[in-house]
């Protein structure tokens, strides 16, 4: 037996899970997503998640057909269909069956799909020992073509610069504005350490107002450390005491190189470790 799906109004069997080669979100990537956590059987932040999913929906002029309350619901009756303690969710909103045309108006009724599983974004090693990344050539989309506060299905830019990564044999790429100022990795939020202070970049430089990266930010003010948004460069990169990642799939990991550069002792750093710490205690708490 597979994976339940849930499609629409009912769950069926992985294998049955089928769209139509006409949906706007195969052709066009016009469609909505959220990544959410389960830990310990409870979703996590999940009110959060999905209030974001709504967001992004109704920034693209998307009508969801259910409520958010009924969509949650929805959302958990998929977890538990498929015995999911700890994994990851993902729903999935899609403009619908169209034409071949552009025009979003011809789809007559989103699509709703949610899919569970499980995920490692990284190997476990990784967590331990700390990540290398590259500088990526491919520079995010500015805010005034596409916010990057909508969770779009069209990933492209994100892939491309994670292309870049695996081209250089490493796993992650940082991404800049058109102004040379950090906006995020291709999949992730990023942090930097200098002199005991967190600074990550503000949303208007191009970076997704991750969930995870807002439950890092509270959890480093109530251990007592300061956190600011600012503009960074490759420069503070560089130079950075500390770096480190953060995202749904990513949870939180550090950086230990960055174009060559080693990063502090070139190991996650004492505040990436115990903020990682809090951070995991806290979801699965």
């Amino acid at each position: 037996m597979g994976l339940k799906v849930f499609i629409n109004d009912k769950l069926v069997d992985e294998s049955e899970a089928k769209i139509s080669v006409f949906d706007h979100g195969l052709l066009y990537g016009d469609g909505v997503f959220e990544g959410i956590r389960v830990y310990n059987g409870k979703i996590f932040e999940f009110r959060a998640h999905m209030e974001r999913l709504y967001a992004s929906a109704h920034a693209i002029r998307l009508q969801i057909p259910q409520d958010i309350d009924e969509l949650s619901k929805n959302v958990e009756m998929t977890v538990k269909a498929n015995n999911i303690v700890d994994g990851y969710i993902r729903p999935v909103v899609t403009r619908g069956v169209g034409t071949l045309g552009i025009n979003p108006l011809v789809c007559k009724k989103a699509q709703i799909i949610i899919i569970v599983a499980t995920i490692q974004l990284y190997p476990q090693e990784l967590y331990e020992k700390g990540l290398k990344v590259i500088s990526a050539n491919t520079m995010r989309i500015p805010p005034l073509s596409l916010s990057t506060q909508i969770k779009s299905l069209n990933y492209l830019n994100n892939i491309l610069a994670k292309l870049e990564a695996l081209d250089y044999g490493v796993m992650e790429a940082i991404m800049y504005n058109n102004q040379g100022f950090v906006a995020e990795a291709a999949a992730d939020n990023l942090f930097v350490v200098r002199d005991g202070r967190l600074l990550t970049p503000p949303i208007s430089a191009g970076a997704l107002g991750g969930i995870t990266r807002g439950v890092i930010m509270r959890l480093a003010r109530e251990s007592g450390y300061e956190v600011a948004e600012e503009n960074l460069t490759r420069y503070d990169l560089y130079i950075a005491a500390e770096i480190f990642l953060t995202g749904t799939g990513a949870e939180m990991i550090g950086v230990v190189e960055v174009d060559g550069r080693q990063i502090g002792q070139g190991r996650p750093g004492p505040i990436t470790c115990a903020l990682r710490k809090k951070f995991e205690a806290y979801a699965r708490g």
